[in-house]
């Protein structure tokens, strides 16, 4: 069974994708509804190895604390682990929802999808 805040999130960023003819959110909502056993994990490290400063970054699971990273970043994703968000913003990054992101850009332009 899928939590009800992953359902009503899917509903929101499917709502986003049509509103603004912006098929990233609907990717996003296809990959919240996947069950937890087949989301993806990601490493602090493989993240500064795949960004460069100032890139705003999108990651459809959880993102772990091993490793480091030199630039300023802005993360959404599924789950963070404390140690990741820390690190993220130690650096000058930030830690954003989903519903900031699509705020900060609707239409999806200038967002790295990883994953």
């Amino acid at each position: 069974m899928t939590n009800q805040v992953v359902i009503r999130m899917a509903k929101d960023l499917k709502k986003a994708s049509t509103k603004n003819d912006a098929p990233i959110w609907a990717k996003m909502a296809k990959y919240a509804l996947k069950p937890s056993i087949a989301r993806r994990f990601i490493n602090l490290n493989r993240i500064a190895q795949l960004t460069r400063d100032a890139d705003t970054v999108v990651f459809p699971g959880k993102v772990l604390g091993t490793g480091d990273i030199e630039h300023k970043i802005t993360l959404c994703s599924f789950s963070i682990s404390n140690t990741a968000a820390t690190k993220i913003l130690e650096k000058g990054g930030k830690v954003i929802t989903f519903s900031e992101l699509i705020e900060k850009n609707p239409t999806g332009k200038g967002v790295v999808l990883l994953g």
